[in-house]
Parts: C-alpha cells; structure tokens; sequence
C-alpha cells in the first residue's frame, strides 16, 4: 500500500483517461487516412498563419494517432511510462489539433477538450491505477 487511500473515483477517471486515449488515437488515425487517402477532404480556410500540405498532415495525425491508441492501452496496466507517454501525447494532440483548426474547427475543438482532460486525469489521479492493482 501506497500509505494513502485508493479512490474508486480516482481510478475510474484513470480508466475514463485510457478510454479518451484509446477514442482520440482513433479519431487522430481517421482523420490522418483521411486527408491521406483523400487530400481534397479538407478545406483550410484563407490567409490562417499555418499552413501545411494536407497529406503529410494526415501522416502526422496518423502515426500520433497510433501512439496514443497503444499508450492508452498500456495506461490501464498502471506503468508510470505509459502515464508519461499520455501526458506527452495529450500535449501533442492538443498542439496539432490547435494547428489543424483551419481545416476542421469544430472537431479540433473538442480534440483539445478530450486532452485536457486527459492531462488532467493523468496527473491528478493516474497513480491510483498502479496501487489499486499493487494492493489486490
């Protein structure tokens, strides 16, 4: 035992992290195929200060995609690696759904709402998932 109280709410926001996790590699993956199978899907509104070719944007958001998907995998298992990984990868998403808001605003929208509540389950209640398991 950690010499602390393991929070059921605490773990079940843990789980909600990894399901985020698992939800926005897979919206990241799609979204990237998409814009590589089709580059004329998406639509970048005039004059935005970033501009990028849609393809290699969607090999970006592809590969992210992925990254996240399997760190939220790994999440439930409670290594404090795959905790970073999310953290890292939930800061990344929120950056490049930032960068990808010209071209689809509503979903970069809530892609950056989806990782900050991830960040912030991560961080505040992450540990929780490795004592919970540990005191089995």
């Amino acid at each position: 035992m950690t010499g602390r109280d393991i929070s059921g709410w605490a773990v079940g926001w843990t789980w909600f992290a990894a399901m985020m996790m698992w939800l926005m590699g897979a919206f990241h993956a799609i979204a990237g195929l998409s814009a590589v199978v089709n580059e004329e899907f998406y639509v970048a509104t005039p004059k935005y200060i970033f501009q990028f070719n849609v393809v290699t944007w969607g090999w970006i958001h592809l590969i992210a995609g992925i990254i996240v998907f399997v760190a939220g995998i790994y999440l439930l298992s409670g290594q404090v690696w795959a905790r970073t990984i999310g953290v890292i990868m939930a800061v990344f998403s929120i950056i490049a759904n930032f960068a990808w808001m010209p071209y689809y605003p509503f979903w970069s929208i809530l892609m950056v709402a989806a990782g900050v509540f991830v960040i912030w389950a991560l961080t505040v209640h992450g540990r929780d998932v490795e004592a919970a398991r540990s005191s089995r």
